[in-house]
């Protein structure tokens, strides 16, 4: 008997891709604690010097050696900064490609490489020219020429659009033969090859529409600035609406590294994390409010639903979930609450979600402003708390405080009352009549 398999549909297909590309950011995203890090510790309030007032190691133990070494600190947490768009590119592809080794990185670098050149050099010749203008003074006078060390005002996109090109070329090229006389340059070898060709093509492509396309992202950000509570209350939403899907990582790289835009020393930075990290005044909106959803918030899930667990699961559940609540409040590793309940009570999910939301948005309302390096727990706070452009971290911690009663709450109430499965839960057989008894029929 012949048996059809059902094709998936071009739904199903282009969610795939997504949820690829979701994964495929997290391999760049693992340099940015590494880069937060340095770059925290080579600031004047932490291992420097503030000039005139009293403040990192330097002035407070008088060791003037350590300027140099705060300066030098600063120097590899900036490197790592101002070139994010290559550790795109790089992380992208081979997170996206289905089988990579080390050409496919080799091949992200010269396309992105390429693809940097070519657009600055077509920036240059059209009506965003400033964004790679560097004037230089010279005996015939000032004289106008391409700043190539400037980071490439596609920022972020441009690696990752690099990225996943190259990922594809190495998936469609990396077992092609040559004929004789060139098979040499077959098979692997060929990947870096054609990936510097599309580059180009592509890097003039971009250069035509960038500066169509480079406005509406800056009117897209500087919109999602100007509604303040709203516009971060929307992105929280939408940033946990997104985590069944694993594409919350993309919008998170949107709203961190492109848009919105922020001016720190002459330079033009982009997204919220690099203007923070940077030293803008006004940023770390759209952080700040996952602090008390990480800190205290699921910590206080994890608890309601060890509580809600029958008496005699409860030393098994509680291991789990009270490991889980510690992990969320140090580090702000949530996937072990939120998985514990996403799939089993969407309901539970739609109210985290939506809660998330007010929480970004109340803590826009209040002028809370807080950044992390790797994620919104404690060890992220301590290190950003006395950062100059960090505000109202009181305000942020006692929204957290409030957000741990209501989580409490709901979490507690919603499960009982709609007999919800959370960790320990489970229905477990009925040793007289054989059948599963559900837990709302025991006592506990």
């Amino acid at each position: 008997m012949n048996e059809t398999t059902a094709r998936p549909s071009p739904f199903a297909r282009v969610m795939s891709v997504l949820q690829r590309l979701g994964r495929s950011l997290m391999l760049p995203i693992a340099a940015l604690p590494a880069a937060a890090l340095l770059l925290r510790f080579g600031q004047p309030d932490m291992l420097g010097s503030n000039g005139a007032e009293p403040g990192g190691l330097a002035d407070v133990a008088g060791f003037a050696w350590m300027n140099q070494v705060a300066a030098v600190l600063a120097a590899a947490g900036a490197a790592l900064f101002e070139n994010l768009p290559l550790l795109f590119a790089v992380g992208v592809a081979i997170g996206f490609a289905r089988k990579s080794d080390g050409t496919t990185a080799l091949a992200a670098v010269v396309g992105y490489l390429v693809f940097d050149r070519v657009t600055k050099v077509m920036f240059f010749g059209s009506g965003i020219r400033d964004t790679v203008l560097l004037r230089k003074v010279e005996d015939q006078g000032i004289v106008e020429i391409i700043d190539y060390g400037m980071q490439n005002p596609t920022k972020v996109l441009g690696g990752i659009l690099m990225g996943l090109v190259t990922a594809l070329l190495w998936q469609r090229f990396y077992r092609i033969k040559l004929p004789s006389w060139l098979a040499f340059f077959g098979g692997r070898r060929f990947v870096p090859i054609v990936t510097a060709i599309v580059a180009m093509l592509l890097g003039v492509l971009v250069g035509w529409l960038w500066p169509l396309l480079g406005g509406w992202i800056g009117a897209a950000g500087e919109a999602l600035t100007t509604l303040g509570p709203l516009g971060t209350g929307l992105y929280g939403l939408i940033n946990r609406l997104l985590i069944p899907l694993g594409l919350h990582h993309f919008v998170n790289s949107i709203v961190w590294h492109v848009v919105p835009q922020c001016e720190v020393g002459g330079r033009v930075l982009g997204g919220d994390w690099n203007c923070y990290f940077g030293g803008a005044a006004q940023s770390g909106q759209f952080m700040a409010g996952f602090f008390p959803i990480m800190m205290f918030a699921l910590p206080a899930a994890a608890l309601a639903m060890w509580r809600a667990a029958p008496k005699h699961r409860r030393p098994a559940v509680g291991g789990i979930m009270l490991s889980a609540a510690l992990a969320s409040f140090v580090t702000g590793i949530t996937e072990p609450i939120e998985f514990a309940f996403i799939f089993v009570a969407p309901l539970l999910f739609a109210v985290h979600a939506v809660l998330t939301g007010v929480a970004m948005a109340v803590t826009t309302l209040i002028g809370g402003q807080l950044g992390f390096g790797f994620s919104a727990g404690l060890l992220d706070m301590l290190l950003n708390a006395s950062k100059s452009n960090t505000a109202n971290l009181p305000g942020i911690l006692a929204l957290g405080l409030v957000y741990g009663v209501v989580y409490y709450v709901v979490f507690s109430f919603l499960i009982r009352r709609l007999d919800i499965m959370t960790p320990g839960r489970e229905p477990e057989p009925d040793v007289d009549a054989g059948e599963p008894t559900s837990p709302s029929t025991r006592q506990g």
